[in-house]
C-alpha cells in the first residue's frame, strides 16, 4: 500500500508541475506585443506654435495617452487619433479619425466607435489641459491593423469644441495637431 501511495504522490506532483509549466508557456505566448513601447506627439497650433505634448505608452490592454497641453480656449475639446501622421500643410491633412472599415463614429453609435475616438479633454481657465486617457482599441506595436504606426502613421488632433459622442462628432474645427512618433 505504501508503494502505491508514493507512486500516486509522485505522479500527482508530476502532473501539477506539467500543468504549471504548460500554463506558464501559454501565458508567455498570449502576452500582448509591444508592452512598454512609448511614443510622443509634440502638439502645435495652426501657426506652428508649441502647445504641449501627448505621451503614449503601450500597456497589456491598450495605450495610455497622457496629454499636457497649453493655449486652449477654456472648456471641452474633442480629442482624437487621426488616420494620417501629418499636420501640414494644414490640420486637415491628418485625415479622418483612425479606424477600421465599417465602424461608425462616437461612443453612442450602435455599431461601435472609431478606434481613434476618445473622451473629451477639458481646458482650465488658463487654457491648460492635463488628461490621461486609456484607449483599448489601438496599439503601438508594429504590423497590427490597429497600430497607429501603419504605413502613413497617425496624428492626434484637438478640436475647438467637445465631441457629442454621436454619429456626428460636432467638435468643430481642428485647433491643435501633433504627429505620433516612437521614442
Amino acid at each position: 500500500m505504501r508503494l502505491n501511495l508514493r507512486k500516486a504522490t509522485l505522479l500527482g506532483a508530476g502532473a501539477v508541475l506539467l500543468l504549471v509549466t504548460l500554463a506558464g508557456c501559454q501565458a508567455a505566448e498570449s502576452k500582448p506585443e509591444g508592452i512598454g513601447i512609448t511614443a510622443t506627439a509634440q502638439m502645435q497650433g495652426p501657426g506652428g506654435e508649441p502647445m504641449g505634448s501627448v505621451t503614449l505608452e503601450q500597456g497589456p490592454l491598450g495605450v495610455l495617452l497622457m496629454a499636457d497641453l497649453t493655449g486652449l480656449v477654456p472648456g471641452a475639446h474633442g480629442f482624437h487619433i487621426h488616420e494620417v501622421g501629418t499636420c501640414s500643410p494644414d490640420f486637415s491633412a491628418a485625415g479622418d479619425h483612425f479606424t477600421l472599415e465599417g465602424v461608425g463614429h462616437g461612443f453612442l453609435h450602435e455599431d461601435g466607435q472609431h478606434l481613434g475616438d476618445m473622451p473629451n479633454i477639458f481646458a482650465a481657465a488658463d487654457g491648460s489641459a492635463r488628461a490621461d486617457v486609456f484607449n483599448t482599441a489601438v496599439t503601438l506595436a508594429d504590423g497590427k491593423d490597429t497600430s497607429v504606426f501603419d504605413a502613413d502613421g497617425s496624428a492626434i488632433i484637438v478640436h475647438e469644441k467637445g465631441d457629442t459622442y454621436g454619429s456626428d462628432a460636432g467638435a468643430g474645427g481642428r485647433v491643435v495637431c501633433g504627429v505620433i512618433e516612437k521614442n
